[in-house]
Parts: structure tokens; sequence; C-alpha cells
């Protein structure tokens, strides 16, 4: 680890970090506004017709599927679109230049979608722990899960970022895969209340397990179940491995 650039690799997160946080206004405040109106709009249906199948309120059981719903679209959008910006403005071929190794870069790139992810992730908790009323929250458990969820999601913006040059490609991305996997993964409802060949989906689906792992950070009675957690390891170093694995070929990197 002699030749690592540390110096390279701090100075590529602080400038990601500066440059997402410097248009707060679009990334990080009106994300927040509209998931304060989502809940805010489900919070007053529930109100007047109210979803008797939970155990606990059902704010309490939606507030963490929102914030996990926003870790996935903010982990993805961030290192897709940073990247498919900097191809076409051209700045991305200086980071290829750069005396530091792709494997520094593409460290680099996650490292400050973590930071930024998580950042994003504790305000929108912030402010929607007022419409909760939780009394303990294990916070190791709550940020394995994010961390987990942040690196899969970064990893595969940023394999559209590599393999894309256009704003099509990440948009299609997002509508046909993203969106539907942060709605699709047990972040409104609980699994319970489905048909046993839907239910079937989500035992298959890994990021339904992100979502209720994150979701029992909140209550307390997580079950930990061994083949599922080797579930979660082994898909987030296979998505990491294979976008590093992209971005050190080269394939499409560069046009």
């Amino acid at each position: 680890m002699s030749n690592f650039s540390y110096l390279g690799v701090k100075t590529i997160i602080f400038y990601e970090i500066k440059d997402y946080f410097k248009e707060f206004q679009f990334n990080v405040i009106a994300p927040l506004i509209n998931t304060i109106l989502f809940v805010f709009i489900l919070s007053t249906i529930d109100k007047y017709y109210s979803f008797n199948s939970f155990t606990d309120s059902y704010i309490n059981f939606l507030i963490p599927g929102m914030v996990m719903l926003v870790v996935f679209q903010t982990s993805y959008n961030h290192l897709s679109e940073v990247i498919i910006s900097m191809k076409q403005i051209g700045s991305f071929n200086d980071y290829l230049i750069s005396p530091i190794s792709r494997i520094e870069i593409f460290l680099s790139f996650i490292l400050s979608s973590i930071f930024v992810s998580l950042v994003v992730a504790f305000i929108n908790l912030i402010a929607l722990s007022f419409f909760t009323d939780f009394e303990k929250i294990n916070y190791i458990n709550l940020l394995y899960f994010l961390i987990l969820s942040i690196i899969i999601f970064s990893s595969l913006g940023a394999i559209t970022g590599f393999l894309s040059f256009t704003w099509d490609v990440q948009s299609s991305v997002s509508n046909f895969f993203i969106i539907p996997i942060s709605f699709l993964s047990g972040t409104f409802f609980s699994i319970d209340q489905l048909d046993k060949e839907l239910k079937l989906f989500f035992e298959y689906n890994p990021f339904y397990y992100l979502v209720k792992g994150f979701r029992s950070s909140f209550f307390y009675n997580r079950d930990i179940s061994f083949c599922n957690e080797l579930y979660l390891l082994i898909l987030v170093i296979t998505i990491f491995l294979f976008s590093l694995y992209i971005f050190k070929r080269g394939f499409r990197v560069i046009n």
C-alpha cells in the first residue's frame, strides 16, 4: 500500500463532496420536500383510513422505507450523473491521465458517494423524525444497512456512467430499474399482506432484505439470518467488483 495515493484520493473525495453540496437546493432540499410531502399525504390517509394490519403505527413502518428509497436513488444518481457529466465536458479524461490508478479513482468515487448519501439519509431521518415516536434506534445496524445499500447503488450508478455517454441511458436505467426496485422492496407495505405468489418474489429480492434490515434498526426485533446476510454480502461484493472491473478494463469508459 506504499504506492497508494492518499492525497489524490482525498482530493477527489473532497472535490466531489463540495461539488455535490454546492447545489444543495437541488440535491438535498428538493428531494427532502418531496419526501416530507409523501409522508404527510400517507400519514393523512392513514388517519382517516387506518392501515390496521400493522402491529405498530403505519407511519413508523413507512419512514424507514422512505429513507431507504431516498438512499437508493441518491446513491445511484450521484455517481451516474457525475461520471456522465464529466464525460460530456471532457474533465473525465483529466482523471484518467492523472498519476493515480483507476482503483484509486474508483474508490474515491465510492467513498464520496457513501459520505454524500449518509448525510442525505440522516437529514431526511431527522426531518421525518417529527412524524414518528421511535424510542430507541440501533445505530450500528442502521449504518450497516445504509452502507451496504449505498455501495450497491453507487456501483450500479458507476456502471451506468462508465458504459454510457448520454442522459437517456442514465434516466432509462433509473426509470425502469432503480425506481421500480425502490418502490417494490417493501418500502410502503408489508409483504405479509401479499398473495403467496407475489410474496415469493420478495423472498428472492435482495433489496427487500436491505429495507427490512434497515427497518429493524428502529424496532430492535431483527432476526439474524446467516443465509440472508451472506446473500447480501455476496451481492455487494459482486456488483462492486464488477463495476471496478469495467472501469479498470476501460471498455467504453472514454468516447
